[in-house]
């Protein structure tokens, strides 16, 4: 951590406190709940349908009306504007009682309740009388095939003829895995507090990641347009994805009250409503056929993935389409096609998780390259290796993705060999085969996967930030943006950019909350570009700040002008930074200026799936050593080592953070993490007693975490960083194929060479699922 001296001059590169840490420690962070209430705020209360498929009958909400404390009970008919919160495409009613009366998926939100209280507005919503014409559900993925129930049509990438490489291959495998679906489980739940102003106006504080979709959304339940409606966040207790879209619903909810009743209004749900309604992590099916030499070196693979996306769009087709882009990972594959199916079922829309689909595609070829090694009897980080993309510099006959793009900053080999050293791989693989030769019970597996992340949203568009940079009279710095603070240190690194730009101390520096009113049409924090495209922003905007000091101190006081740490040279004669803005400010030097950055040489042709989605990629690699217990199925992580690529770190201690916190994330993903559904559609794990996240406990006994020294940025980012929200989730999959090894070690012809036989692992890897892996390999 840098001292005193290097914080209050803040900078970049360097590891500065969180902007908000101690205020976080000492309860004194303020978030949307804790805004002191006003005195006549009234709270809503959304009611659910109880089944997953069919149709409403009949509705008495007479009882309702009339409980103690009920102000008004609200249906899509009571909607001014539209009863619509699709984020993308309107097929996806904010209350489901507005003459239609279809029911989607248990839990739809059916109608509203305000109320003086929370309790009575629950209480209340309980006498609803309804009546249901239920249908058989669509809940799996088999149904959904078997129904033909789809969002679209298939969707392809391809190139080079892969029926081809996979007929004259001199190897062939073929299987498929399953992965489940992950809740976002952010401490902070879903909330929104909203104040009816004058005539149409409306002022919402959201729990939200994209303030600008929020603010189109509560615009569009209203009636009015968007100048009407001003959208504010403070800071996010977690969002992972899961407020980027599904923190519209509370928004457009709390401000329907409160324009309807004249009376401040709050929607907060508690955590079983929260995690019954909001979306999740999209369940994947990934099937394969895959053409090897006897090198493991990959000819052509065949990817079909199938995608539970539930009962609305939301942002499916997006994240479908990441899922494909990553199908490769950090392997070049000289004849591809990938078809990408998006099923339709009578469960909760799936949305935006960390990695955005990208995980899923990555965990699919994972286990396609493990499958090669044991079929040959190699070494999986052997084949891993074998497979790479080329380096920076190389021939370009192994760079181009079946997506069309070439990757020419591809540093995985390196960064893997580093790792592989520093975590001893080799030795203990060895060591691991003989522990497992003699324990029976307790088997053991390591295994070393690779990370190639792409960085930008696929949507082209949404790759645009804005900011606005005060400086005041008295030389204190004031910076907004379109970014939202949600826990992962934006706020501190953009106050860092801004430090470094206009060359001042760190402590006169303040971020404000975002407010669509400051900086408009804003994307989401997403897609791990906060800081990429934010941080230009502030930094575009006070280079313009500085150059009109710049040219101001010359005139006024002649010669050469430099800024750095609070003083300004100006001809050889210092000035303090207060000093130059108060002259600058007496002179009529306009002190405020905004910023705005665009993504550049991006571009993507949907229908030829073909172009240069991603700026540039992120790399990181990660050693995972594993435990399994034969007798009960548990698994347990006993060491994870991990070197990640953050380019030049903005803050190596924020960085480091969000490694680590990934990777745990990710191994809660695949090691624990079960979404239960019944066969009548209800979700069965909505609450921390029957959904587990992992805990500290859960935290390997050993974890070495550290950014690769030696990277840095090709591409003009800020400051030669790289983005590190996302990547480090998906170097858990190293976990998860670590327990794989574990199950196959369980048969001792897995261990030699050519023994082939690999468990059908799927994730979450939980005893049950653990246990059925060791059965399949033991047939």
């Amino acid at each position: 951590m840098a001292d005193r001296a290097d914080i209050r001059q803040g900078g970049v590169h360097i590891a500065v406190p969180h902007e908000s840490g101690a205020a976080h420690v000492t309860g004194q962070a303020v978030y949307a709940d804790d805004i002191a209430q006003p005195a006549d705020l009234v709270h809503c209360h959304l009611a659910t349908a109880t089944i997953a498929a069919g149709r409403v009958t009949h509705a008495d909400l007479a009882a309702v009306r009339t409980a103690p404390g009920v102000i008004a009970v609200l249906t899509g008919a009571d909607i001014p504007g539209e009863n619509e919160v699709g984020p993308v495409i309107h097929d996806e009613p904010m209350l489901a009682l507005d003459g239609g009366e279809k029911v989607h998926f248990a839990g739809q939100p059916l109608f509203m309740v305000v109320a003086e209280t929370l309790a009575a507005a629950r209480r209340a919503a309980a006498l609803a009388v309804v009546s249901y014409e239920a249908t058989t559900p669509i809940l799996t993925i088999d149904d959904a095939v078997s129904a033909g129930s789809y969002l679209s049509e298939p969707y392809r990438m391809a190139k080079g003829d892969v029926q081809a490489a996979l007929a004259a291959a001199p190897h062939r495998l073929d299987g498929q895995v399953d992965i489940g679906g992950q809740d976002h489980f952010y401490l902070e739940g879903q909330v929104a507090l909203a104040w009816a102003g004058e005539g149409a106006e409306m002022h919402v504080v959201s729990s939200n990641q994209h303030p600008s979709e929020c603010q189109i959304v509560v615009a569009r339940v209203l009636g009015v347009p968007s100048n009407q409606v001003t959208v504010e966040v403070r800071r996010l207790g977690g969002g992972f994805g899961g407020k980027e879209t599904q923190a519209n619903l509370m928004a457009a909810g709390a401000a329907l009250a409160a324009r309807l009743t004249g009376r401040p209004a709050k929607l907060r749900m508690d955590r079983d409503q929260d995690m019954i309604v909001t979306g999740k992590r999209h369940e994947f099916r990934i099937a394969y056929d895959v053409a090897f030499d006897d090198r493991g070196q990959i000819l052509g693979l065949r990817t079909e993935q199938f995608a539970r996306c539930g009962w609305s769009t939301d942002l499916s087709h997006a994240i479908a389409d990441r899922a494909m882009f990553h199908a490769d990972n950090c392997y070049f594959i000289p004849a591809a096609e990938i078809v990408s199916h998006r099923l339709r079922t009578n469960t909760v829309s799936n949305t935006a998780f960390r990695g955005f689909g990208g995980p899923q595609g990555m965990v699919g070829v994972e286990r396609v390259v493990q499958r090669i090694a044991y079929h040959l009897g190699l070494d999986p980080f052997d084949v891993r290796r074998a497979n790479f993309y080329e380096p920076p510099g190389g021939s370009g006959e192994r760079s181009v993705t079946p997506y069309g793009m070439a990757v020419q900053d591809c540093v995985i080999a390196e960064i893997a060999d580093d790792l592989a050293g520093r975590a001893d791989y080799r030795t203990r693989r060895d060591a691991i085969a003989g522990w497992n030769r003699d324990n029976p019970v307790i088997k053991r597996g390591i295994a070393l996967t690779p990370v190639r992340f792409g960085i930008s949203f696929t949507t082209t568009h949404l790759n645009q930030a804005g900011a606005l940079v005060h400086i005041y009279a008295d030389g204190s710095v004031m910076i907004n943006h379109g970014g939202v603070e949600m826990g992962q240190g934006l706020q501190t690194k953009v106050m860092q950019v801004a430090a470094s730009t206009l060359g001042v101390d760190l402590d006169s520096i303040r971020a404000t909350p975002t407010r669509t009113d400051k900086v408009p049409n804003t994307s989401a924090t997403a897609a791990s570009s906060g800081a990429d495209l934010n941080g230009m922003a502030v930094a575009r905007a006070c280079q313009t700040l500085i150059d009109r000091l710049s040219a101001f101190a010359a005139d006024h006081w002649g010669g050469a002008v430099a800024f750095g740490h609070g003083e300004v040279s100006v001809g050889g004669t210092t000035i303090r930074w207060a000093d130059l803005i108060s002259a600058a400010y007496l002179a009529r030097i306009q002190l405020s200026a905004t910023g705005f950055y665009a993504t550049p040489d991006i571009h993507w042709d949907r229908e030829k799936a073909d172009g240069r989605p991603f700026l540039y990629f992120a790399y990181g690699a990660a050693v995972t050593e594993v435990a399994v217990d034969t007798l009960t199925g548990e698994a347990r992580m006993l060491r994870a080592d991990i070197l990640h690529d953050a380019g030049q770190s903005l803050n190596p201690a924020i960085d480091l953070g969000q490694v680590e916190g990934g990777f745990l994330q990710g191994a809660g993903w695949l090691m624990m993490e079960e979404l239960v559904w019944d066969d009548k559609g209800h979700l069965k794990t909505h609450a921390p007693s029957t959904y587990k996240i992992p805990c500290a406990s859960d935290r390997p006994p050993v974890m070495n975490v550290a950014l690769w020294e030696k990277g840095r940025n090709p591409e003009p980012t800020i400051r030669r960083s790289k983005a590190v929200g996302e990547p480090p989730l998906m170097l858990a999959i190293s976990a998860f194929e670590a327990v794989a090894e574990a199950v196959a070690a369980t048969v001792a012809a897995t261990v030699a060479a050519g023994g082939g036989r690999y468990p059908q692992l799927d994730s979450p890897a939980v005893p049950q699922v653990v246990l059925a892996a060791l059965a399949s390999v033991a047939k």
